[in-house]
């Protein structure tokens, strides 16, 4: 259910149903950080702001399911290949006046000892390696992060994974490969392990996928 409405009342007293998208055109960037200090940190909506428009989404609670499997998937890999990372869950990355975005999970790894120890996100730091959304994505969703420059985007909907890797000129090509993980066929990997999660739970199907992927050294390319 997709909403295009201008804000009449505080978006905290909105009351949005799991699966809701509310689209708001026409707001400042001050507009956009007012609105992001109305909502506060421990809420359930997650944001999408650029090109003065702001998105807020209610992800439903089949939702969950995808997210969880998919970041300890990455977890598996990297563990795998030796590689060490930082995650950063769904923080908040920000670009000046721009955009702004809440992944549902996100990986710093070529940049993970810079963000050891952050607490706090400053201007400057670097976006993320890798960013993951488990549900319907706009537009806006997709601005934002090639605003913000997040190097690959992993968007799961409806049992598809699509890789999105960005590119010289600031767009995104939609690939079948990641260069984080050269040689596994993440795109046909996670669409099974999620689907496999549902009929026997996120822990089996998680080992029976390391266990998989350490049989046929996939993690070491």
């Amino acid at each position: 259910m997709i909403v295009i409405t201008r804000v009449l009342t505080p978006v905290s007293q909105m009351e949005l149903a799991p699966g809701s998208v509310v689209t708001i055109t026409n707001i400042s960037w001050l507009e956009f950080e007012s609105i992001l200090e109305e909502l506060g940190e421990k809420r359930s909506a997650r944001i999408a702001y650029s090109k003065e428009t702001l998105q807020i989404m209610v992800p439903l609670p089949e939702h969950e399911k995808p997210r969880d499997i998919i970041s300890d998937i990455v977890k598996i890999l990297l563990k795998s290949a030796g590689r060490r990372y930082e995650p950063f869950g769904s923080t908040t990355f920000k670009r000046e006046g721009a955009a702004g975005i809440e992944p549902d999970a996100c990986f710093y790894i070529l940049n993970y000892q810079r963000m050891i120890g952050c607490r706090r996100l400053q201007p400057d730091d670097p976006p993320p390696d890798l960013a993951i959304e488990t549900d319907v994505t706009s537009k806006t969703t997709i601005d934002a992060y090639k605003i913000i420059g997040v190097p690959e985007v992993w968007v799961y909907d409806s049992g598809r994974l699509r890789i999105y890797l960005l590119q010289p000129d600031g767009e995104y090509l939609e690939s079948d490969i990641s260069p984080n993980f050269p040689g596994i066929a993440i795109a046909q990997l996670i669409p099974a392990t999620v689907e496999r999660a549902w009929q026997v739970g996120n822990l089996q199907a998680l080992e029976e996928f390391e266990s998989a992927i350490l049989s046929e050294g996939f993690a070491n390319g």
